[in-house]
């Protein structure tokens, strides 16, 4: 069973959905200290509000949930942001 969601501070999901409408390819690292690289597709909340990034990683699409998110990193080299580091 996963913990209560916290969401997301909304300065911060307004750089997924940046990188989401770019469809940024990311370097994401997660709270278990897990990291990987992923294009941003779009975002997703559920019924009960838990909020998702979903991504693509070659023909594989999954989802993470907002606030299991450390980092995310655009690798493109027109971004229009950088690191950006979310603190729970």
């Amino acid at each position: 069973m996963q913990p209560t969601y916290q969401p997301l501070n909304c300065d911060l999901h307004d750089y997924l959905e940046i990188a989401c409408m770019n469809h940024y390819r990311l370097n994401i690292e997660i709270n278990d200290g897990e990291g990987f690289v992923a294009t941003a597709l779009t975002t997703r909340t559920t019924s009960s509000k838990e909020e998702f990034l979903v991504l693509q990683n070659g023909d594989h699409q999954f989802e993470i949930r907002l606030d299991k998110l450390r980092a995310i990193t655009p690798l493109d080299s027109n971004a229009c942001f950088g690191c950006i580091t979310f603190l729970q």
